[in-house]
């Protein structure tokens, strides 16, 4: 008999803005490198993320704001879903004993540097670009990790690195960290719905 195929991971979606993460893994799930579907996508505002969902037929909520844990674990429990990704969600996710271990995050930098509260975005390339000038470091990069209660900390899954060069601005480096994400959280993801399932 031909041994049993996995089910896909079924991946809960939480985002803030244009969508390009969840662009980046719908294309990767389409192209058979990620063993996932998605089976809801949570925007905290209508935005270009909610309207890339709604246009490939993926339930699409807008919960204004920070959700409230009941609420994720609502979702969580009626969507069956595995892993909550956050894909540029810009609110602190709250941590319940169901969603403990099942959060996962990407952020541009190489925490636990350039992290915490505020820390998203062209803040986090302008400190880095900062850091580099004062000689302090001489690459950043992205990390995906699991979230726990507070922002940017929790278990490191992988990093990928990128040398800060002299003519380096936070856009051309933003632009570099990015296009480390486009495989650092697909090859993340992958990585702990192969060894959920063993």
């Amino acid at each position: 008999m031909p041994a049993k195929q996995a089910r896909n991971a079924r991946l809960l979606v939480l985002l803030s803005g244009s969508g390009r993460t969840l662009e980046n893994l719908l294309a990767r799930i389409d192209a058979g490198e990620l063993p996932a579907e998605i089976v809801r996508v949570v925007a905290s505002k209508p935005c270009r993320g909610a309207d890339i969902a709604r246009a490939r037929d993926i339930p699409t909520d807008i919960i204004p704001g920070s959700i409230n844990p009941e609420a994720l674990d609502d979702l969580v429990a009626r969507d069956r879903a595995d892993w909550i990704v956050l894909a540029g969600y810009l609110r602190l996710v709250p941590i319940t004993p169901t969603t403990r271990g099942r959060i996962v995050n990407i952020h541009p930098a190489l925490l636990p540097a350039f992290g915490g509260p505020g820390m998203h975005g062209m803040k986090v390339h302008a400190a880095a670009i900062d850091a580099y000038r004062r000689g302090e470091i001489t690459e950043s990069g992205c990390t995906v990790h699991l979230a726990d209660d507070t922002y940017d900390t929790g278990p490191i899954i992988l990093q990928r690195r990128c040398p800060i060069t002299p003519d380096d601005t936070p856009e051309t480096l933003a632009a570099k960290v990015f296009n480390l994400e486009l495989e650092a959280y697909p090859a993340a993801l992958k990585q702990l719905i192969t060894s959920a399932t063993g």
